[in-house]
């Protein structure tokens, strides 16, 4: 099947998808759609030089200027919000609707940065001197890069893209080798918004295009001194360790191992809703995907066969065809994974439902697979791990403590639900000894954050914040200034020094 009219809504000539190194396949079918030439540590060294000539001139703009840029930006989605959502789809495979949603969530972010344009507030602080006047305000910081994965190609970029624009700060882009076209896409609509702006320096916004290297190359330029990563959380320790070494900063958002506690007063047709999007939307590949449940006795019996036998029915196959629910795995590396930690699942005592490959007669080069349901005795090791597909393990529990205990029992701390009723629950659930997870969510399920909260997780998610609340901090540099505006010198502390 061709997918050319796809990329050609999206703005590429047939000559720009064909002729270079990097083969881009889709997952819905598994077929070549491209071509890329890719981008040496040359290019990555003139895109940082152009993008530090492009932070002189950039930082002295005006905030609510610079968010002019980005209000343009989401101008330009808003037009385009269809075919590049298609154009998601069709290279990392998430159905349409979530595809559209990505899109969405760039420009709600844009919207939210145009704001903060006008918000970069610092604050005004109490001297203990007689006399002199202390504040801290926030400065641009440098280029920033911004390392996606292929599971989100467009939306992490924007969270990243928006804030740093605003807050001063140019951007060098480096999608995952997996899904680079959506990101190509999205730098085309952001050079129609740099047009219609005027007078932008050369070198803002940057899209390379390639492997390890590029990334490695940014992650250890000490002219890059913000780097922002997406991926997995043996890629994100190397990131860190490289920005560490050079005293940079790292914005991580890495793995996640999300549970829900379903607790014996939850809603369970609510929580039967909630279990069913979290975990199989975007087939499981989700940094925010359910992929434990844990379920209290008293209700266990009631939910857990409901949730077997909607399982069985999903519809599974092409996503960008209506009614599809399920689409495929990113390749079949990803179907491979799926299956062995299915099978470690069953020798450490777990019951499968589902799982295994589908739709291999119509589409034998593509990953499709049928959704897993595991019921384990225990929170085994494989359980400890986050296999990126749509398994979902199954726990009983009879005290919340333990429940708890369970969900904070692995290494990474993402995001976090409990559907329940019980007002005491809920509230020692988002308590100081409740969820250890950046995100903790009562009767919704762990995925699906708004634009509007800070994104991202503790432990081996990474630490790192994106997107709304206060992480704009996290693109900018604080400055604490004392004036003196008196004519005597008096020293804090009460310290004397005569001379």
């Amino acid at each position: 099947m061709s997918y050319q009219p796809i990329l050609a809504a999206s703005g590429f000539a047939s000559n720009e998808t064909t002729g270079g190194t990097l083969r881009v396949t889709t997952p819905v079918d598994g077929s070549e759609i491209a071509m890329l030439p890719e981008h040496d540590r040359a290019a990555a060294d003139k895109a940082i030089l152009q993008a530090q000539e492009a932070f002189r001139v950039w930082r002295e703009v005006p905030a609510p200027r610079r968010g002019e840029l980005v209000r343009l930006l989401g101008e330009e989605l808003r037009a385009e919000k269809e075919s590049l959502g298609r154009l998601v789809t069709l290279e990392c495979g998430k159905i349409y609707q979530e595809g559209l949603g990505e899109v969405q969530e760039m420009i709600d972010i844009c919207d939210f940065a145009v704001g903060l344009s006008r918000q970069l507030y610092g604050l005004t602080i109490a001297s203990e001197r007689p006399g002199h006047a202390m504040r801290e305000t926030w400065h641009p910081m440098g280029p920033c890069a911004i390392i996606t994965a292929f599971n989100f190609p467009v939306a992490p970029w924007a969270w990243n893209a928006a804030l740093a624009l605003v807050c001063g700060n140019p951007i060098i882009a480096k999608p995952s080798e997996k899904a680079p076209l959506s990101l190509l896409a999205v730098q085309k609509i952001c050079d129609r918004a740099l047009e219609r702006f005027g007078d932008a320096p050369e070198g803002l916004i940057q899209t390379l295009v390639g492997g390890r290297d590029l990334g490695e190359a940014l992650a250890a330029s000490d002219q890059v001194p913000i780097v922002s990563a997406t991926g997995s959380v043996p890629m994100g320790k190397v990131v860190a360790q490289v920005v560490a070494g050079r005293l940079g900063r790292s914005i991580l958002e890495l793995g996640g191992n999300n549970a829900m506690i379903v607790g014996p007063s939850a809603d369970l047709d609510m929580a039967l809703r909630a279990i069913v999007f979290s975990a199989v939307g975007t087939a499981g590949q989700r940094c925010t995907s359910l992929r434990r449940l844990i379920v209290h006795a008293d209700v266990y019996d009631a939910l857990v066969p409901k949730l077997v036998e909607v399982y069985r029915g999903l519809p599974i196959g092409d996503p960008l065809a209506e009614g599809t629910l399920v689409g495929p795995l990113i390749d079949t590396a990803a179907r491979d994974a799926m299956a062995a930690a299915l099978t470690r699942a069953t020798s450490e005592g777990g019951t499968v439902h589902g799982g295994g490959a589908a739709l291999t007669d119509s589409h034998p080069d593509a990953a499709y697979v049928h959704p897993a349901i595991v019921e384990m005795p225990e929170q085994s090791d494989v359980v400890h791990e986050e296999t990126f597909a749509p398994i979902l393990y199954v726990m009983r529990y009879t005290e919340i403590e333990d429940a708890i205990a369970m969900q904070n029992a692995v290494p990474q701390g993402l995001s976090s639900c409990i559907f329940s009723t019980d007002l005491r629950e809920t509230e020692r659930f988002l308590a100081a000894g409740g969820s250890d997870c950046g995100i903790a969510n009562v009767n919704i399920g762990p995925s699906g954050a708004e634009i509007g909260g800070a994104f991202g997780g503790e432990k081996d998610t990474g630490g790192g914040r994106e997107s709304g609340s206060d992480a704009w901090k996290g693109y900018m540099r604080r400055q604490t200034a004392t004036v003196n505006w008196s004519t005597a010198l008096p020293l804090a502390q009460g310290i004397r020094f005569d001379i």
